[in-house]
């Protein structure tokens, strides 16, 4: 390839990074919180909500993303056309705009947050189950109520203790954001996949693999970066 040609693509590429960030920044916004939840629901002495929980950290951890991604996309339509669908259903699903690309990004979104939240949800657990119990005694026999012992005292430590786990996951989630050109959904990687053959060089893959590294590598940096200020927490 010319260095015409490699500045002309870099520039196409350079306009579908936008999007990825989209999915990224939309998950993490979302599955973060839930999986706050999910972690609290989970540990729920109501065993029944315990056990559903359960089943659906089970689901959404042992199955593979992009399986999740092609039933998110497939589901309306295939739930619209099922034998029994209840009429009131049926209405709305059919109001529903299937080829349009907000619907296509709104069911990614759908399954990358259910996904990540399951994974969020046991790094939240294990943080909040390994500070001693101990401290929730010592914190109520000074006075704290149950809020304020958990932000005030628990929720410092646990952040410290999630903080690496949760950086790997974050750092996954940069690449997982490439299984979208599954679908497809005009990303990075759906637009290097397309301009090799316009090209007869696998050029914007490597392209896109170096967008994908040099994200990665800049949440590793500042992730090191935000561990080390929590240092005082040892």
């Amino acid at each position: 390839m010319t260095n015409e040609q490699i500045s002309t693509l870099f520039k196409l590429m350079l306009e579908y990074i936008p999007p990825t960030l989209k999915i990224f920044g939309f998950t993490l916004l979302y599955s973060i919180p839930l999986g706050m939840i999910v972690a609290l629901l989970k540990m729920c002495i109501f065993k029944p909500v315990s056990w559903i929980t359960n089943v659906y950290i089970l689901i959404m951890r042992g199955t593979p993303l992009l399986l999740q991604l092609i039933v998110a996309q497939y589901a309306v339509p295939y739930i619209r056309m099922a034998k029994g669908c209840p009429a009131f259903l049926q209405n709305f699903l059919n109001g529903i705009d299937i080829k349009t690309d907000t619907y296509t990004f709104r069911m990614i979104l759908v399954a990358f947050v259910l996904n990540y939240a399951a994974y969020f949800a046991e790094i939240f657990r294990g943080g909040i189950e390994s500070v001693p119990v101990g401290q929730y005694e010592a914190a109520g026999a000074l006075g704290f109520s149950r809020t304020q012992t958990f932000f005030r005292i628990i929720l410092p430590q646990v952040i410290k203790r999630v903080v690496p786990a949760s950086s790997n996951e974050i750092i996954t989630l940069v690449k997982d954001t490439s299984l979208a050109s599954a679908i497809p959904y005009m990303e990075v990687m759906y637009i290097a996949k397309k301009q090799v053959p316009t090209y007869a060089s696998l050029m914007p893959l490597f392209m896109a693999g170096l967008f994908y590294f040099v994200f990665a590598t800049v949440l590793t940096l500042l992730f090191t970066y935000v561990e080390k200020k929590l240092d005082y927490y040892k």
